[in-house]
């Protein structure tokens, strides 16, 4: 089981540099349907590795499988939408981008620390997050077609990350610590290199 965890998060390091930010502007506007709704969180790097990231902790703090899996992935997914829902209707936040970077250092300290928070401490935290990657892709949809089904192919390809992150983080917990400090550095190195370009 450590092999296969290994393998996997050796697959998600190579995958964290496949793409910039994959907010405003970034992908030219084009969104349309739900297949390619589906694939733009799996295309950009600050998404990506926020899910996966989400599941990684959930599952690596949790003191027991039920309910403590699905709190922040829960809040995560529901916020996500709930923001971008705010984005399409027109509102704007502060610092979007500065605020998705942030994320990615919060989780992955959280991932290398495995600090365990109350369930509602746990969904604020990565709802508060969740709102300002929603509403970066809400104001991107905001004058095109199809907006609905874009938004429902992001919302089910960032459940698939979730639970992804939730495996892995599962079949770590009990793996060598460094494992996980390795996954959590890498998601605060991402979130550094973010931050810096959008600041």
């Amino acid at each position: 089981m450590r092999h296969n965890a290994s393998k996997t998060l050796a697959l998600l390091a190579m995958l964290l540099p496949l793409a910039a930010s994959a907010h405003t502007g970034a992908d030219g506007g084009v969104h349309h349907g739900f297949a390619t709704g589906f694939l733009h969180p799996l295309t950009g790097a600050d998404h990506l590795a926020a899910m996966v990231a989400v599941g990684l902790w959930s599952a690596l703090a949790a003191r027991r499988a039920w309910p403590d899996l699905l709190w922040a992935p829960l809040a995560f997914a529901g916020m996500l939408l709930a923001g971008a829902l705010m984005g399409l209707a027109g509102m704007q936040l502060p610092a979007v981008e500065p605020m998705s970077a942030a994320s990615l250092l919060v989780l992955g300290l959280l991932v290398a620390t495995r600090i365990h928070l109350p369930a509602a401490a746990a969904a604020a935290v990565v709802g508060v997050f969740a709102v300002f990657h929603g509403v970066a892709h809400g104001q991107e949809l905001a004058s095109e077609q199809g907006a609905a089904l874009t938004l429902a192919g992001m919302v089910a390809a960032t459940v698939l990350l979730h639970l992804a992150g939730i495996g892995i983080g599962w079949a770590l917990r009990h793996a060598n610590a460094w494992l996980p400090r390795a996954a959590g550095a890498a998601v605060v190195a991402l979130g550094a290199a973010l931050l810096s370009q959008a600041v």
